[in-house]
């Protein structure tokens, strides 16, 4: 196998590394939102022991990315593609925390009744979601319009944001614990998305060699 045959092969093992540590970022998003509704404290801790293996994918990553560097001295767009892969795998495993997080909260919260319906919270978890699984699809098939498209989506999550705290503004009298907690996951939430829009920059970048201008 010629040395450039290898190199590809190695790039794809980077990215299928990528993909299944966004596997286990979408599944700790989803779970813990799913523990949250239904009260479920067992899923909930399940998520929560979970979240070893996103760890320790984002370490696998880093470490093989730095092999790659050294070994194959990349450069242009292949050294932006590996660079690229770390800064996304951080992102990705700062989203399997916040997963953690909500799932926490939902322990915490318990199976007290909702002091607010969790319409907001569930149409943020879905764009949140969607985001998530349209960056890797972006991530996978290098395209820029998806990877435009994600971030404008961004600003959808942040008004449910802005309106699920104005809400618990309102109710901030009838249980202090459960606000914290509804107030926390809430932005659990937007910072998943933020770090979304973060994988679609870098995305933008490998492609383009330069970052997003949303003026473009």
């Amino acid at each position: 196998m010629v040395v450039r045959e290898k190199f590809e092969l190695e790039l794809q093992e980077l990215k299928d590394m990528l993909i299944e540590l966004s596997a286990c970022a979408a599944h700790s998003i989803r779970g813990s939102f799913e523990a949250l509704e239904k009260q479920d404290m067992e899923l909930a801790l399940e998520i929560i022991e979970r979240d070893e293996r996103a760890d320790l994918l984002e370490e696998e990553i880093n470490e093989f990315a730095i092999q790659l560097i050294t070994r194959q001295q990349p450069v242009a767009i292949d050294l932006r593609r590996i660079i690229a892969a770390i800064k996304i795998a951080s992102d990705i495993e700062r989203m399997a925390d916040f997963g953690v997080n909500i799932a926490k909260a939902a322990i915490r919260i318990g199976e007290k009744p909702f002091i607010m319906p969790l319409t907001l919270y569930k149409e943020m978890h879905d764009v949140t979601l969607e985001m998530m699984n349209l960056s890797i699809q972006a991530f996978k098939d290098d395209d820029v319009v998806l990877a435009r498209k994600i971030v404008f989506m961004d600003d959808k999550v942040d008004i449910l944001y802005g309106q699920c705290m104005k809400e618990l503004l309102k109710l901030s009298h009838e249980n202090i614990q459960q606000v914290t907690q509804l107030s926390l996951i809430a932005r659990f939430l937007e910072r998943t998305a933020d770090h979304t829009t973060n994988i679609a920059e870098n995305i933008y970048y490998l492609v383009r060699g330069r970052y997003l201008d949303l003026n473009d």
